[in-house]
């Protein structure tokens, strides 16, 4: 941690972040070299708090603002500001749309938006309209009018928003989009990815009983528990889809020469809360009568115009080890995150697989080789540092980040196109064109190129 503070503390970082920009922007003027961003934030629970430690390490921005309804959190982060140094930034938090008031103020360049799901558009769009640089949150969107609402806000206002999905930056999926701009694989056929995580001490707690044994959520639970699990009960639906289309979107060229075509979904039965409601609440209890909507396991098949194939699982009502479940597979071979193992033809035995752990290393991120030691602590084993720094990079250029409105709303649009299809027996769905034919001539970003 100490190296990674005197590092950013010293280091504008200027380069660290372009160098996975795209070279021409979207909006106009940057802004004034060698002034302070000035961010504010919506939303500081547990994730917008990592967000503004991060920030605070960096000696280019100024946590201008913050807002949250929940009074406890402004307490933690005005202090966790005033430990650092930082002076004492404006506070909202009065009612449930007090963070317009936020995006009124006139020395707020950037916002970081980290709130439940339901607010993240309104608030996007609400931003964008105010010209705020907008960071926003996964996912961006539950509905197909939302992902429309952020394409279309972006387009009229001309403000960027980019979607801050950190698994794009985990090293090891670094390493293999590497690997697939120097077309190791060959040309690319086959991916798999997804959300597989026992969340249901998140989804059910309390706060009364030990941490992952409460059975309650909405109104008596604590975190997300007070509106994740709304969720789970309403909607059929892989409703948290990003962690694992997102990396695969930026390996196959979604929305800049590729696109997502169609998707079906199926999704099993909903048994996983309710058994585990009863096995720590009692077969009694009150939320073990409720019946669950989304089923305990949801599989997506995406077609692309290039003619890949993706499958995304989202998994997280029963129990089983973390895992994104990563494949990539190309004409050449394939990698696979679930046993570390990798098979490239002609390079490895023949049938045979290969621990990845010497690929990866071989062609490990140049980002990740330069600023690896320095993201040590900095959440999610490091991809948090490089998400926040594309951001704060972007920003203050003021030019398309790498990960644009697009993008938010192509892999958001997996949520309501999965409910669609469960709900017609698997029906085929077609996916909007969000860029309406610019995916044709889109250039992609160059996430390998080091050019600081």
């Amino acid at each position: 941690m100490n190296s990674r503070r005197k590092f950013i503390k010293q280091t504008s970082l200027i380069g660290a972040g372009l160098s996975i920009l795209p070279s021409m922007s979207f909006a106009s003027n940057a802004r004034t070299s060698g002034k302070k961003l000035r961010v504010g934030f919506i939303g500081v629970g547990l994730r917008g708090t990592n967000h503004v430690n991060n920030v605070l390490l960096r000696s280019d921005v100024e946590v201008a603002a913050i807002c949250d309804i929940d009074s406890k959190r402004i307490k933690i982060v005005l202090k966790m500001i005033a430990d650092s140094g930082g002076e004492k930034p404006v506070v909202f938090g009065n009612s449930d749309f007090d963070y317009r008031n936020l995006l009124a103020l006139k020395d707020v360049d950037a916002v970081i938006i980290s709130t439940p799901w339901l607010w993240h558009t309104k608030m996007a769009v609400d931003s964008m309209r105010a010209g705020k640089y907008t960071g926003l949150e996964v996912s961006a969107s539950n509905t197909l009018e939302e992902c429309w609402d952020l394409v279309n806000t972006h387009e009229e206002t001309g403000a960027h928003l980019m979607i801050l999905e950190n698994v794009n930056y985990r090293r090891d999926i670094l390493s293999v989009l590497n690997m697939v701009k120097q077309n190791v694989f060959g040309e690319l056929l086959h991916f798999r990815g997804g959300y597989q995580h026992d969340l249901r001490f998140v989804k059910l707690n309390d706060g009364k009983t030990p941490y992952g044994k409460g059975a309650e959520f909405g109104d008596k639970g604590i975190s997300e528990s007070v509106w994740r699990t709304q969720h789970s009960l309403l909607r059929n639906a892989d409703v948290y889809p990003t962690h694992g289309v997102g990396p695969i979107a930026v390996m196959c060229n979604i929305n800049r020469g590729n696109r997502f075509v169609s998707l079906t979904s199926h999704a099993t039965k909903a048994v996983g809360l309710n058994r585990y409601i009863k096995q720590v609440g009692g077969e009694d209890h009150p939320n073990a009568k409720l019946k669950f909507k989304q089923g305990d396991i949801i599989t997506s098949t995406i077609e692309t115009a290039q003619g890949e194939t993706i499958i995304i699982t989202h998994d997280c009502n029963s129990p089983r080890p973390y895992s994104l479940g990563f494949r990539v597979q190309g004409s050449n071979g394939l990698w696979e995150k679930d046993g570390d193992r990798i098979h490239i033809d002609g390079q490895t035995e023949a049938h045979q697989w290969d621990d990845s752990k010497k690929w990866l290393e071989k062609y490990d991120h140049p980002l990740w080789k330069k600023f690896g030691e320095h993201a040590q602590g900095a959440g999610h084993g490091g991809m948090d540092f490089f998400v926040i720094n594309a951001f704060v990079e972007s920003a203050k250029e003021n030019v398309a980040p790498p990960m644009d409105a697009y993008d938010a709303a192509a892999w958001s649009a997996i949520t309501p196109l999965s409910e669609a299809s469960i709900e017609n027996n698997g029906a085929p769905q077609k996916f909007p064109d969000f860029t309406r034919g610019m995916w044709v001539k889109r250039k992609a970003y160059n996430w390998i190129k080091d050019t600081y």
